[in-house]
């Protein structure tokens, strides 16, 4: 290569801090020998497996109820030792048992994410086209393995080793470590926001040392239109994106050439302005479930309850399954309601997570609610006294083609609720992972004097597919950005390296972002459908934290650097932040 860059970085520990902190309960009936479990949980079926493994029972015996969660984050993906104690406590007593965790036992014991230091490695040649990609990191998994801790670590964090460039070849040396800490597992992007950190991270630093624009830099090397699918380096597969669209639509929309007038204007104020892009994709929609199981059964009273293991704990599934299932019906959204991991309705499923939920378990309620069509159809038929072949069905309807003659869906399944002929149907389906990708540019100031950083602007392009509520997603964006803007200025979990005490074990050593950090918040979409599921949707859960993570910590160094800060890395805070600017003042570069 005519060039190396390298850069070495650290992607701080993260607690994931739920609004509910953690509690169960548990009961044991001695007569059925069977447990019941209620628990904060991303999802029942993946629990259950886990206490039946770990209490050496048969999957029949144990139930696990969760109605509302107070949040997720990755944190409830797995089980806790205190889940499978309350029920041996329940079966020795003869007694309900319950358990509830204090905020100190949550940053304590609630599983952690990130922790990993890392050193990247960018060849280019003359021209500054991209020919090769070198990361070695090492991971800090705890003080023992969470069940998904690994993995999240290793394929999670190098599964889209290359971002959007075309990139002809690429490698990762992954070591992974156990400490005194808590155990290190998912939180909200579970690996793809430290491979785009120190994927743009690289790429920004790129830019600096050849004096280039860094948005010219990613498109020259982005992977185009034409080539998709597109196999990258590592033998993954993207499947379709617009990753040129998406960096032109970000310029445009955050101003990019406005930028050295709003630079300008601010140093006039004493202030440090700079600026920021990140270009990231992440693999969304994969599963440890054979399938997605949903059953729709219609009440005698006109409604329909949605059945399914997936558990809504923020993401709005009450809406946008019904939304979904109430497309194809015809019939108001009010008459649906959901049950997540009903114990009385066994189905095979995957827990939340992975920005999965819509692209799986909501292409089977489609599929679902298709079926419900065509089964309606014979009993259509059956009513109007006519050839299944003459009827044709929209709105809700069934009609006789040519005629006036029609009867609605309601009223076929009210009339057949809980008979043989019932419209109740039970569908599975297992769909393709999926490719969310977006470019996000962010503008802070810094106050040299304090070393206080602001958000002034901040752009978010983003390509999930096809939306079913726009509404959802755009607050799933919010939240996502939100959570990447914690970690960068301040979030971060300190231990003592020489005594392994928590240090920051409250909210008041553990800075949470609040709801005015990120300001001046534009998100647009820019939507590719993908054919690997019958929505043509992509995860967006977590594409808010891969964007903002990497966008806002380039902005932040951007604005150092005309202060004389050749390097800094998260978490940027205030002290942090002010002494570089000091240092680099009194003795050269920081």
């Amino acid at each position: 290569a005519d060039r190396v860059v390298k850069l070495a970085l650290e992607n701080p520990r993260m607690v994931g801090n739920p609004m509910e902190p953690r509690a169960c309960a548990g009961r044991y009936d001695a007569a059925t020998q069977k447990y019941a479990l209620y628990a904060c949980t991303q999802g029942t079926a993946g629990m259950r497996g886990q206490l039946v493994y770990t209490m050496g029972v048969p999957d029949d015996k144990i139930d696990v109820i969760a109605e509302d969660v107070g949040g997720g984050f990755g944190v409830r993906f797995n089980m806790y030792a205190e889940y499978s104690a309350v029920l041996l406590a329940a079966k020795k007593t003869g007694r309900p048992v319950k358990w509830t965790g204090s905020r100190s036992e949550v940053f304590l014991s609630d599983e952690q994410g990130r922790d990993v230091a890392s050193t990247s490695e960018l060849a280019l040649d003359a021209s500054g086209k991209f020919l090769a990609l070198r990361f070695s990191y090492i991971a800090d998994l705890g003080a023992y393995l969470a069940p998904t801790g690994p993995f999240i670590n290793t394929q999670g964090v190098v599964a889209c080793l290359t971002g959007v460039y075309a990139v002809p070849a690429a490698c990762a040396r992954v070591k992974l470590a156990v400490t005194n800490k808590a155990p290190g597992a998912a939180y909200r992007g579970a690996g793809r926001p430290v491979m785009s950190y120190m994927l743009e991270r690289l790429v920004d630093e790129a830019a600096v040392e050849l004096g280039v624009d860094p948005a010219e830099l990613r498109r020259k090397n982005l992977v185009t239109k034409d080539k998709f699918p597109y196999k990258a380096a590592n033998g993954i597969i993207y499947d379709c994106g617009d990753f040129e669209g998406v960096l032109a639509d970000a310029l445009k929309a955050s101003d990019w050439a406005g930028f050295p007038a709003r630079r300008a204007e601010a140093a006039a104020r004493g202030k440090l302005r700079g600026r920021g892009m990140a270009a990231y994709i992440e693999a969304s929609g994969g599963g440890f479930a054979p399938s997605d199981q949903v059953e729709l059964r219609f009440d005698p009273d006109g409604g329909v309850t949605l059945y399914a293991v997936s558990h809504s704990h923020g993401q709005g599934h009450e809406t946008s399954y019904a939304q979904i299932v109430a497309s194809v019906l015809g019939m108001p959204m009010e008459k649906f309601r959901l049950r997540n991991g009903d114990p009385a309705v066994r189905l095979v499923g995957n827990a939340t997570g992975g920005s999965r939920s819509l692209l799986g378990v909501g292409s089977v309620m489609q599929l679902a609610a298709k079926e419900v069509v065509q089964k309606g159809l014979a009993l259509a038929a059956r009513d109007l006294e006519a050839a299944a072949a003459d009827i044709e069905f929209a709105d809700g309807s069934y009609r006789i083609r040519g005629t006036d003659r029609a009867v609605s869906l309601a009223a076929l399944a009210k009339k057949y609720a809980g008979t043989a002929s019932a419209l109740d149907v039970k569908t599975e389906g297992k769909f393709g992972v999926t490719f969310p990708n977006g470019c996000h540019v962010a503008e802070v100031e810094i106050e040299p004097e304090t070393g206080i950083a602001e958000i002034v602007r901040f752009t978010a392009v983003d390509d999930a597919g096809n939306i079913v509520n726009h509404q959802i997603v755009e607050g799933q964006m919010q939240g996502g950005i939100t959570q990447g803007a914690g970690q960068v200025f301040g979030e971060h979990a300190v231990y003592d390296p020489d005594t392994g005490q928590l240090l920051s074990g409250s909210f008041m050593d553990y800075p949470m972002p609040r709801a005015g950090l990120v300001e001046g918040l534009a998100i647009r979409e820019h939507p590719v459908p993908t054919a690997t599921n019958p929505l043509g949707a992509k995860g967006v859960g977590e594409a808010g934290v891969s964007g903002s993570l990497p966008a806002l910590m380039n902005a932040v160094l951007d604005a150092m650097r005309q202060a004389g800060v050749a390097h800094f890395d998260i978490p940027a805070t205030p002290d942090r932040i002010w002494r570089a600017i000091r240092d680099a003042k009194a003795g050269g570069r920081s």
